[in-house]
């Protein structure tokens, strides 16, 4: 990673962490918010595993997105803690949060991201997303009220990310609590990670959106090999299961199931680094693999 150039006037820079639930759409706002894909994006809760920088550079200011996974309750292996606490600790060092929520309802599990921001000494926006499911719009001005008698917020903006509704709005209320400073990354910098991360997390979005309900959390990519060859990238990559079971599913009748991930991966992989992918999976079993914590960092699921 290139150093960031500390020459730069001073303008409005820091770390903005996104907090929320489970499947509250805090991958699919960074995303929307950069412009192009740096978060896998599933419908599917805990999608996101990994705590992921992305870095919007606007001509009026560095804001350096901090991803999470949702803040949960209930399980209780390995990979739970581990989930909670990339989040968590996300919230240590940052000069804003965003906290996302649905527009159109309120959860349990937004009672408990809440719990978990009132030690937080950082201003914290509510970004009451998916405006655009409301059925009644009339329910909007009701519902930020609503949102601004729960606590103290710096701000209360609806947006809709999967449309790119209000987001420079949302922009705007962030703006106006970072702190001035010279760039803290390079101006042509997008994200804190690689093209080897980025070739597994679109591997693992392919499998959970293939499989659905089918096998919900059991599975993990590892790529095995990443060489490049001129504009030619050549990948391969392990999908992990727990179960021989699981395994099969993956793979399908014929080979036709993991042929189709395989295809679709390397079609947003091609898209994303500019140049041809060469692709192969295979799918192998390691059972237990998300209650050990020394196989989980072994898979890359450690503190950066």
């Amino acid at each position: 990673m290139s150093e960031p150039d500390t020459q730069t006037a001073d303008l409005p820079a820091g770390f903005v962490a996104l907090v929320g639930r489970p499947n509250v759409g805090k991958s699919t706002l960074l995303n929307a918010l950069l412009g192009q894909k740096v978060s896998i994006a599933t419908r599917k809760p805990q999608t996101t595993r990994h705590r992921i920088l992305g870095i919007h550079q606007r001509e009026d200011a560095q804001i350096v997105y901090v991803d999470t996974p949702g803040l949960h309750e209930g399980g209780r292996t390995a990979m739970n803690r581990y989930l909670n606490d990339a989040a968590g600790s996300a919230l240590g060092d940052v000069d804003v949060v965003v906290m996302l929520t649905e527009a159109y309802r309120w959860l349990p599990g937004d009672d408990r991201v809440l719990q978990r921001l009132e030690s937080i000494g950082a201003p914290v926006i509510a970004a009451m997303n998916k405006v655009d499911r409301m059925a009644d719009k009339n329910r909007l001005l009701p519902a930020i009220g609503e949102m601004d008698n729960r606590r103290s917020f710096a701000a209360v903006v609806p947006v809709s990310a999967e449309k790119k509704d209000n987001l420079e709005a949302l922009e705007q209320a962030i703006i106006e609590h970072l702190p001035s400073s010279p760039a803290l990354f390079p101006r042509d910098q997008v994200t804190d990670r690689g093209e080897q991360f980025m070739a597994a997390e679109l591997v693992r979005e392919q499998v959970t959106l293939q499989l659905g309900d089918e096998l919900p959390y059991a599975s993990t990519v590892e790529i095995e090999a990443f060489e490049q060859e001129g504009q030619l990238r050549r990948i391969a990559a392990i999908v992990w299961v727990e179960r021989t079971g699981q395994r099969r599913i993956v793979i399908g009748e014929g080979g036709e199931r993991i042929k189709r991930i395989g295809a679709a991966a390397r079609h947003e992989m091609e898209r994303l680094f500019g140049g041809r992918v060469y692709l192969k999976l295979w799918v192998k079993v390691r059972e237990g693999w998300s209650d050990d914590q020394r196989v989980l960092q072994a898979l890359g699921y450690r503190e950066e």
